[in-house]
């Protein structure tokens, strides 16, 4: 399968037209739908709905699309970091990171390089675990920030110097409101909102002491910002760690320590025998020097 012909179905996808795409790319019709025809006998699945009005993606056509998207991104990262000149420290650095004040960490850092090397950019896409695990392994991100333990046989890591602790954010009018710690009874009989990988990672039994499908499991969230909408809204309690986000006084959400809370480290995290860009290897000195 070509690049030049995965860039052809990403565009008739985005323009979900033969005719728009066929015009934004400067080929005829019978071309770019020769072109499509070919890769769905190669691939032996049909790609595309064509309809009256639009053109629509199959099941497989949108898993297609995902992986497109992924292999030309890490192409052009892969072309950038090669043309860089020996003599001139430029490029991008990607990184991953939960919703936590350790992206502080990150932040710092990042403006300690470009003091010294301007032309350096930084990108930071927020996202859970199960974000931060992908982007590193399809090569998306050089570094992600994590919480917890981590698997020593595919990462190298750093320990971020900030702890953060477990509790329930909750509404200012709650009837769990005027406790200052919540116990993990309190939360029985109440709907919970938790992230996506909490159950995955046995932390919703080690904090409650019971496992998810013995508990009132409302909603999940895979970022806080998410979970705090779903708070605001009714839909339950939201188990989180404390410092993912500030919450204002305006906001009517409260976060409240459990009284078994568990404190969880957070460490910066990238693959094992990673060969970095110049500009990733610049970001790595500063932050291995910090530790």
């Amino acid at each position: 399968m070509e690049l030049r012909v995965l860039k052809y179905f990403l565009m008739v996808a985005k323009e979900e037209s033969i005719s728009g795409a066929a015009n934004a790319l400067h080929l005829s019709q019978p071309t770019l739908s020769r072109q499509l025809k070919d890769m769905e006998e190669e691939l032996g699945k049909q790609l595309f709905i064509r309809g009256s009005k639009k053109i629509e993606l199959t099941d497989e056509g949108g898993i297609l699309k995902k992986r497109a998207e992924e292999i030309i991104a890490l192409v052009e990262k892969t072309e950038n970091e090669i043309s860089v000149s020996d003599a001139h420290i430029a490029g991008d650095v990607f990184i991953c990171a939960g919703e936590t004040i350790g992206v502080r960490f990150l932040t710092m850092a990042a403006k300690r390089v470009r003091d010294n090397y301007p032309d350096i950019r930084f990108h930071i896409s927020s996202g859970d675990r199960t974000d931060v695990v992908e982007k590193l392994d399809n090569g998306l991100a050089d570094f992600g920030l994590v919480f917890g333990s981590i698997d020593e046989t595919k990462y190298e890591s750093i320990k971020v110097p900030n702890n953060d602790i477990w509790g329930v954010l909750m509404r200012n009018d709650s009837p769990l409101c005027d406790k200052s710690v919540i116990e993990s009874k309190d939360l029985y009989d109440k709907p919970l909102i938790i992230s996506r990988q909490a159950d995955r990672t046995g932390i919703i039994k080690r904090l409650l002491l019971r496992p998810a499908d013995k508990l009132k499991i409302a909603a999940t969230y895979n970022l806080i910002f998410n979970g705090a909408l779903m708070v605001q809204d009714g839909l339950g309690y939201a188990l989180c760690l404390e410092s993912v986000i500030p919450f204002p006084e305006s906001s009517g959400l409260v976060f409240k320590p459990l009284t078994n809370a568990l404190s969880e480290e957070m460490h910066i995290i990238w693959k094992k025998d990673n060969v970095f860009s110049k500009a990733s290897q610049k970001f790595f000195e500063e932050i291995t020097d910090k530790e």
